[in-house]
């Protein structure tokens, strides 16, 4: 039973952090590891974008709106499917997802209803722990939706979070990610060189990867955010070379070396977002080993591309 294996493999996860806790006498996942005491007061100061009140302004609905219904039966037809989510927040964009995307409400057996709970599971973290408790307390599917507490620009310990996440389940990648709203805090805080280790990660443990940048107005504000408050400014803002449209920027990181492709835009949300969906080259050269028929792609593919509404929020 994958559910229950699941939970197996994430008890498991959370011995381990209980253990380095007794050895440390301090809780790794402490909030004051992450977030600076000084900047606890302000949520405006948030310098991970971990704002406590973040889908207030930017409703999940007006992301999940923009995607297909049919969008995982579409690209990854065989069950189970595994999906990470990075800066999860407070979880709601997770759940929305998750119920957009699993198909369990309103649907028919031609939309893909097979998707029911125990075909698809998530593995969603954020660096802070007070969102990640929320997120846990409001869970309502516990049994397929995980969160955890974690750096992912902590190499060894993302490392040993993921392993133990897809070992469950026999796996060493996941069929999908979503990194919503991230990359510009992962730039400001660890520079250009940060965010490409980051979306190479990313490409490498993600057979498609959703994607919706900032764009560099948000990089200007979040600075000019912190000046006003009086904090210090980002350590890299005013060394960064990767700048001016950060979606081809990052399209281009992530289609560089032929790791992924792009697959698909599906539009903007309100606020001026992008979608941008790809795939990993990896894929491509499976299926040909496999003898994929080429027509047999291309439907798969134009049941994605369907035009979709604007985002609501």
């Amino acid at each position: 039973d994958t559910a229950e294996r699941t939970r197996v493999v994430m008890a498991a996860l959370r011995s381990t952090e209980s253990a380095q806790v007794g050895e440390s006498g301090k809780d790794p996942n402490s909030e004051d590891d992450f977030l600076p005491q000084a900047f606890h007061p302000d949520p405006g100061a948030a310098p991970f974008g971990n704002f406590p009140y973040y889908y207030r302004f930017h409703p999940p609905e007006a992301r999940v709106n923009l995607l297909p219904r049919t969008l995982l039966r579409s690209l990854m037809p065989v069950p189970p499917l595994l999906a990470l989510d990075v800066g999860c927040n407070s979880g709601e964009l997770s759940i929305a997802l998750y119920r957009h995307l699993s198909l369990q409400e309103n649907d028919s057996v031609d939309a893909g209803s097979f998707h029911i709970p125990e075909d698809l599971h998530f593995l969603c973290c954020d660096i802070d722990s007070a969102l990640i408790k929320r997120a846990e307390k409001s869970n309502p599917f516990p049994g397929s939706v995980f969160y955890e507490v974690l750096d992912v620009m902590d190499s060894a310990t993302r490392l040993a979070v993921l392993q133990l996440f897809l070992n469950g389940f026999g796996r060493s990648t996941f069929d999908i990610g979503f990194c919503m709203s991230l990359t510009m805090w992962i730039h400001l805080n660890h520079g250009d060189k940060g965010l490409v280790e980051f979306l190479g990660w990313l490409a490498s443990v993600c057979n498609y990867l959703l994607v919706e940048p900032q764009p560099w107005k948000c990089y200007r504000a979040a600075a000019r955010r912190l000046r006003k408050l009086g904090r210090n400014d980002f350590d890299h803002f005013r060394h960064l070379t990767i700048s001016g449209d950060m979606a081809k920027r990052i399209t281009g990181i992530l289609t560089a070396g032929r790791t992924m492709e792009l697959v698909h835009c599906f539009g903007s949300t309100s606020w001026d977002r992008s979608l941008l969906l790809f795939k990993s080259k990896r894929l491509k050269k499976e299926g040909e080993n496999e003898g994929l028929p080429h027509q047999q792609e291309e439907t798969l593919m134009a049941d994605i591309t369907e035009p979709q509404g604007k985002g609501n929020g």
